[in-house]
């Protein structure tokens, strides 16, 4: 039997986390520097990209000191830790629709820009973990999204035909990386699009 899989990114696709992660991060800058970005600019240029590369366009705009980018990433983390663990919470439509794709013989795994202690706790805490064959992160490739690599990368290790590889993803950026990898794209515009009657229209 032809292998085949589906690829889910995790924040705005599996949780709805984009707003933890804008919201920690925005956190964080008001805290050290007395400044956050607006929801205009977040949607425009932030959404979607690691850390590390939001703070090299804050350090370009001069709110951000190139020397305090650990500090500053240390600190997000640290909040964005603790708005997982008070608002994550099962998702059944998720742990339904995962399940289904295993029982239909797909391989099943997340690929995020988030880094891989945050990634494993959402998916700890919205009871999904268990489901995935390969969580990767943007730890796990030498050049994250909008570069196709971590989807080049999971089709080549599980020897899948990009023709039979689906990826599912919300933004802008992770949608250029879905496209250049080659594999079928399924648009999305937030979590809550993410059920099994959706996909199964899709595919």
């Amino acid at each position: 039997m032809t292998k085949k899989m589906f690829v889910f990114d995790l924040d705005g696709v599996l949780v709805e986390a984009c707003d933890w992660h804008r919201d920690a991060l925005n956190d964080a800058l008001e805290e050290l520097y007395n400044y956050r970005i607006s929801q205009v600019d977040h949607v425009s240029t932030f959404n979607g990209i690691p850390t590390s590369k939001k703070l090299l366009i804050l350090s370009d705009r001069g709110i951000v000191p190139a020397e305090d980018h650990q500090k500053v990433n240390d600190l997000k983390q640290s909040k964005t830790i603790d708005i997982i663990e008070d608002q994550a919470d099962i998702r059944p439509e998720k742990v339904m629709l995962l399940q289904a794709l295993k029982d239909q013989g797909y391989v099943v795994c997340c690929y995020t820009n988030s880094i891989t202690k945050t990634a494993h706790l959402m998916l700890e805490k919205t009871g999904i973990k268990h489901l995935f064959d390969t969580i990767l992160s943007n730890q796990d490739v030498e050049t994250p999204k909008p570069h196709p690599e971590g989807y080049l990368h999971l089709m080549e290790k599980y020897d899948i035909k990009k023709s039979k590889c689906y990826i599912v993803e919300d933004s802008p950026k992770g949608r250029a990386a879905a496209y250049a990898s080659g594999a079928n794209v399924i648009e999305v515009d937030n979590s809550h699009d993410v059920t099994l009657q959706f996909i199964r229209e899709r595919v």
